[in-house]
C-alpha cells in the first residue's frame, strides 16, 4: 500500500494534469514531463475534448504529440 502512494506522489492524477494544462495554454513555454521519462520544454496547444496536444518548440525544431495519460508532471 505505501508503494502505490508514493508513486501517485511522483504523478499528477489524470484530472489534475488536465486542469494545469487547461491553466498554462496562454503560457509562451512549459515543461512537460512524460511517464517514460523525457522532458520537453515549448509552447502548448490542446485540445480539451480530446485531451490529446501538441507540444512545438521552434528553437529545437521540435513539435511532440501526447496524450494526458503520457504526462508525469507539468512545470511552466
Amino acid at each position: 500500500m505505501t508503494t502505490s502512494s508514493s508513486k501517485k506522489s511522483r504523478s499528477l492524477s489524470p484530472e489534475r494534469i488536465y486542469d494545469q494544462l487547461m491553466s498554462t495554454r496562454t503560457a509562451d513555454t512549459i515543461t512537460l514531463s512524460f511517464k517514460d521519462g523525457r522532458v520537453l520544454t515549448g509552447a502548448l496547444i490542446f485540445n480539451q475534448l480530446k485531451g490529446t496536444g501538441r507540444l512545438i518548440n521552434v528553437d529545437e525544431e521540435l513539435s511532440e504529440d501526447f496524450s494526458i495519460d503520457d504526462i508525469r508532471d507539468i512545470r511552466s
